[in-house]
């Protein structure tokens, strides 16, 4: 894959860069501002970023609200950010437009290389995925109403193991479900959540985008 990294903090991005291209991968792109890496997304169109979300010149969200905006202009670009904190609203964000390729990483995440890498390879592939800590805050933080309470505790169990990025083959062998047992859960999901049938890429987006707005 082709990888833009984006990072102020110079340690941390050259570990980034050194396990990526360790990887087999090309790191095409590197930016250390919010200006930098708006140009290299724009120039560079990477087949996946990993992006900070505070960066320089004002160090609050500078990152976030590049990748934000190119996508806006390349529908799709696939941009992973990486927090130090979980915040909500960009996870909203990022998901907001409906068409995958974005994921959302506790920067702690990172040293554990498989998760990170196989993060980046499903969101370079459109999927989404969503830190397991930001899904255990959000569902903290859930309040009762909405098209959720409609789904039953396991349909629940799906949709946030979803959220994260898994596929129904991981989904099964995290909640001990065969493979046919999640897809017969999903489905009725998205019939209860009003998510008419679409690619499968494009269902699991919006199914997690009205998760994530359901948890404010």
């Amino acid at each position: 894959m082709r990888i833009l990294v984006a990072e102020d903090l110079y340690l941390l991005r050259d570990g980034l860069v050194r396990l990526i291209e360790a990887c087999g991968h090309e790191v095409v792109a590197q930016a250390a501002t919010g200006p930098e890496t708006l140009d290299a997304l724009r120039t560079a169109r990477p087949d996946v970023s990993v992006i900070d979300v505070r960066m320089p010149p004002t160090q609050s969200d500078e990152g976030l609200r590049a990748a934000l905006t190119a996508r806006r202009e390349i529908p799709g670009l696939p941009v992973l950010i990486l927090s130090q904190h979980v915040e909500q609203l960009y996870a909203r964000e990022l998901l907001a437009d409906g068409s995958g390729g974005v994921g959302y990483l506790l920067k702690e995440s990172v040293f554990d290389a498989d998760q990170f890498l196989d993060a980046l390879e499903r969101v370079a592939a459109g999927g989404t995925a969503m830190d397991p800590a930001v899904i255990a805050k959000l569902l903290s933080a859930g309040t009762p109403g909405g098209a959720l309470d409609r789904l039953t505790e396991r349909e629940h169990a799906v949709l946030g193991l979803m959220a994260e990025g898994l596929s129904n083959q991981a989904i099964g062998r995290r909640l001990f479900l065969s493979e046919s047992a999640v897809s017969k859960y999903t489905t009725s999901m998205f019939g209860k959540l009003g998510i008419l049938d679409d690619d499968d890429t494009n269902r699991r987006v919006r199914a997690v985008l009205t998760y994530l707005n359901s948890r404010t």
